[in-house]
């Protein structure tokens, strides 16, 4: 095996999560390297599904399961299987003492049987695209090119940008994802859908504004935007809202899953310093994602157009506002002024990626502690 980069951050949430499971399902969209991160996992014995003899050997699971006793394994595609849940359940219930970390397409966790079978026996971990201590395990930590490039290792660590590969990987997810769960008919329509998701990354989501480029209904674009979702490809963030009149309380917004997508499908060769902003709001969710394990993030906006980036609140906590700039000395505290005033409790965070020490101002009132992004994800957990 050829000498694989060691991603600490995520062998050590899979060490963790085996303390307490004997099943980890690792998901990820596609190409985010699900089987280099497995195969760096030592001592492990590791099984490639995609080949027709390994799955052979998996007819029997029980007689397969009984000769790994006490092993570390890996199951990797495990989609391929025929029936990849019976296996995890046998191996849940009737041979703890192995560990087992399946790998897999991210559309079959989005399978409600594979959900319903295994509730209570598995772990998920959703492997994002490069988050910071990624880039420090890859002894590359210019942020301009992650950004650009993206987080998904075959296009961070190519010496040129692989342009063909964006389509290439667009027509995988089609065929190897999408059809093989989805069953959906109307390829131009959905792949011209997520193209236009990912040059509009950020925004709030109107679907009326899509349907005519996509030569689809409003209900086929919400069923669209709901399979993105699921498989992680696009993140819908909910507004945040006790449902004040003034406020925004059903248009989400949408995120692409990785910024090197995000600036291709916008059209941009290199970035100036006006696009570092919204690309910067897109790490810090991905790093949200990575390090608190949850989906549940929001916005908030009211209707004179005010708006915080993200509020995040733990169960039965206060809400925390997070304002995301690319340069401290970019924050107007004109829209954190206005959500205290409607929640006027709670933590307010503005994460830049120029602090290298946390600070706190405070503005007519509300105090906002500056700080970078690995301190707000302490503060968050």
């Amino acid at each position: 095996m050829d000498k694989l980069i060691k991603r600490q951050f995520w062998l050590k949430k899979i060490s963790k999560a085996w303390e307490h499971r004997s099943i980890i399902w690792l998901s990820g969209v596609r190409r985010t390297g699900k089987t280099s991160l497995a195969k760096t996992l030592d001592p492990v014995e590791y099984f490639d599904c995609e080949l027709p003899k390994t799955r052979r050997t998996m007819d029997d699971p029980e007689e397969f399961l009984a000769s790994l006793k006490g092993k570390r394994i890996i199951l990797d595609e495990i989609h391929r299987l025929r029936a990849p849940a019976e296996l995890l359940k046998i191996a849940a219930d009737h041979h703890p003492d192995i560990k087992v970390l399946a790998t897999g397409s991210s559309t079959l966790s989005a399978s409600r049987k594979f959900k319903d079978t295994l509730t209570g026996r598995k772990t998920v971990i959703r492997l994002t695209p490069f988050c910071s201590t990624d880039l420090a395990d890859f002894k590359n930590t210019d942020l301009k090119h992650r950004l650009f490039r993206g987080g998904l290792p075959p296009f961070f660590l190519s010496k040129e940008l692989p342009e063909p590969d964006f389509q290439e990987w667009m027509d995988d997810y089609w065929a190897k994802d999408i059809q093989e769960l989805f069953r959906l008919e109307r390829r131009y329509s959905f792949q011209r859908f997520l193209e236009l998701l990912l040059a509009r990354s950020g925004g709030i989501f109107e679907a009326t504004k899509f349907a005519p480029d996509c030569d689809a209904s409003r209900t086929t674009l919400a069923n669209y935007l709901r399979i993105l979702d699921d498989t992680f490809v696009a993140h819908v963030i909910r507004p945040f809202s006790s449902h004040k009149p003034t406020e925004i309380v059903s248009a989400p917004k949408v995120y692409g899953f990785d910024t090197g997508f995000v600036c291709y499908y916008k059209g941009w060769h290199e970035l100036r310093t006006d696009d570092m902003g919204i690309l910067w709001e897109h790490f810090v969710l991905n790093e949200m994602h990575a390090g608190l394990e949850t989906r549940d993030i929001h916005y908030w906006r009211d209707k004179r157009g005010h708006e915080i980036d993200f509020v995040f609140q733990k169960k039965g906590g206060l809400p925390i506002a997070i304002e995301c700039k690319w340069r401290a000395n970019g924050f107007d505290p004109g829209n954190l002024k206005a959500f205290r005033r409607a929640y006027p409790k709670g933590d307010n965070y503005v994460v830049a990626h120029d602090i290298d020490r946390p600070f706190a101002r405070t503005f007519e009132g509300v105090s906002a502690t500056f700080l970078s992004l690995s301190e707000l994800i302490i503060k968050l957990l």
